[in-house]
C-alpha cells in the first residue's frame, strides 16, 4: 500500500507526499507542448504505478527528489525553445 510519508524536496522546500508529487508532475506536464505533454503524462502514470508500493522510505525520498529535479529540467528544456 502507498505510504503517506512527507519529505522536503531539494529546491522547492515544499512538503510532498507521493500522491502530491504525482499531481504536481501531471500539472507540470501541462506546461509542455501537446505531444510532449501526452508522452510525459504517460511516463508519470507508469512510473507512479511501478513505485506505488515502494516499501523503503529512503528510496521514496530519493524518487521524489529526483522526480522534481527531472520535471524542472524537462520544463526548462521546452520553455527555452
Amino acid at each position: 500500500m502507498l505510504k503517506i510519508t512527507r519529505y522536503y524536496s531539494n529546491d522547492s522546500k515544499i512538503v510532498m507526499t507521493s500522491l502530491q508529487l504525482y499531481k504536481h508532475l501531471l500539472r507540470q506536464c501541462e506546461k509542455l507542448p501537446p505531444d510532449a505533454c501526452k508522452h510525459y503524462k504517460f511516463a508519470v502514470k507508469q512510473s507512479y504505478k511501478q513505485h506505488k508500493f515502494e516499501p523503503d522510505p529512503e528510496r521514496v525520498k530519493q524518487i521524489i527528489s529526483k522526480s522534481i529535479d527531472d520535471a524542472k529540467w524537462i520544463v526548462n528544456k521546452y520553455t527555452k525553445k
